[in-house]
């Protein structure tokens, strides 16, 4: 080999040893450690379903977070790490709210994502974060179509309960024992108002409650008078209005302007949030009825609960059907990454998965389908109740009864105030 050819071969070599020598010492050094855990979440800052958002899950969000970093964080393998919630405003819109998901997902690369606000919402988002393997709770929303899919959805935990599980049931027991024999219902035009209204049919038939009239308005609706007006000329015993809160509060208003007055009213989402006293006041609430439900009577837990959120955001922006469930969830949460001491989203899935939580509920776990290897629901155990009533301003737990909070259910409702 010659003098010039092996000066070459040499200096080749030291190059490509000068080249590697950043990666060689990248490998001693570990990556740098975080110091938070990073939620991030599409909400509905704006928009029409910002009235569900801003009463519902929105403030049992922050009403968490705010007690987790109060004691320094969650405890992550010793080491105590606040909570920051990263939320984007979906506008109420649906592929804004999807879009804005894979956002958090892929370009913000957040630790953990809570949930979208409204069923259809949870419907299309589910499986999305599912496809990322980020553990997904739900909030405002639940149906059996995604109870279906669950099988198939491992990181997702429903957490709401919902029409057959187990609301319309508790409801038709609730109206058959007070004789109710006809029904007429109004429904939204989505996948919340269609679920509500099909399991009612099935339900109220095995009830023996005929259904005399029912009609779809679109979501939001705000003129409801002419359905109003078929409802309470079909002489039905009890109206079913399975709306979101714009449209709840329309059919109380008109309801009233047109003297309709059937002997009972079940309304919701809508009814069941502390603010509709502050709007219609405790006479036209008077025996309202609606779903959810809970209060300081459940148990001394939720008493505390009910008491620290007042301290925390006063009474009118209490939620009587989510508030209980959306905070035990996060307990539940928060309880599996400590439990699992890593921010890893499949060891957190199988701790939520495999293992119970004491909580605001009291001992709380999640029912998995496929054997354990697919999603939850919150156990219907751990439900603290699931059809309510207004009664003396506060919403009664009336079913089932043995969860009722009161003794009594009125029926019929009293007549509406005088204007």
């Amino acid at each position: 080999m010659s003098k010039k050819l092996s000066k070459v071969i040499i200096s080749s070599i030291l190059i490509l040893i000068i080249a590697t020598l950043p990666f060689f010492a990248s490998c001693g050094e570990s990556a740098p450690e975080k110091d938070k855990i990073v939620i991030g979440a599409a909400r509905p800052v704006s928009g029409p379903l910002a009235q569900i958002g801003d009463f519902a899950m929105g403030p049992i969000m922050e009403m968490w977070k705010e007690e987790v970093n109060a004691r320094g964080g969650l405890n992550v393998a010793g080491k105590l790490m606040p909570v920051e919630l990263k939320i984007y405003d979906d506008t109420s819109d649906l592929g804004t709210s999807t879009r804005l998901i894979e956002k958090l997902i892929l370009e913000d690369k957040v630790d953990f994502l809570f949930p979208n606000c409204s069923t259809a919402f949870l419907y299309a988002s589910a499986p999305l974060a599912n496809k990322y393997k980020y553990v997904y709770l739900g909030a405002e929303g639940g149906c059996t179509t995604l109870t279906a899919m669950l099988p198939e959805l491992p990181y997702v935990f429903t957490v709401l309960n919902y029409s057959d599980y187990a609301q319309i049931p508790a409801l038709a027991d609730v109206l058959v024992d007070r004789g109710v024999k006809t029904a007429a219902i109004i429904y939204i035009n989505d996948l919340h108002g269609v679920e509500y209204y099909h399991t009612s049919l099935s339900e109220f038939m095995k009830a023996g409650i005929q259904i005399v009239m029912a009609e779809a308005v679109p979501p939001f609706s705000e003129d409801v008078e002419l359905v109003l007006k078929a409802a309470r000329d079909s002489g039905a015993d009890v109206l079913c209005a399975y709306v979101y809160p714009p449209t709840t509060m329309a059919v109380v208003g008109q309801s009233m302007a047109i003297g309709y007055n059937p002997k009972a009213m079940v309304l919701g989402p809508g009814v069941n949030f502390e603010f509709f006293k502050g709007i219609f006041g405790e006479q036209v609430l008077e025996g309202l009825i609606g779903f959810g439900a809970y209060n300081s009577k459940s148990s001394p837990e939720l008493g505390d609960f009910i008491d620290r959120f007042i301290d925390r955001f006063e009474l009118g922006s209490m939620d009587w059907w989510g508030g209980a469930f959306y905070y035990a969830a996060l307990e539940c949460f928060g309880e599996a990454i400590e439990k699992a001491g890593s921010l890893d989203n499949a060891k957190v899935r199988e701790i939520m998965a495999t293992e119970h939580f004491e909580t605001i509920l009291g001992d709380t776990w999640f029912d998995m389908t496929a054997d354990g290897e697919g999603g939850g629901q919150l156990a219907k155990e751990c439900h603290p109740g699931q059809v309510g009533q207004w009664q003396n301003g506060t919403y009664e737990v009336i079913g089932p009864s043995d969860k009722a909070t009161t003794n009594k259910v009125i029926y019929p409702k009293p007549g509406w105030p005088a204007p």
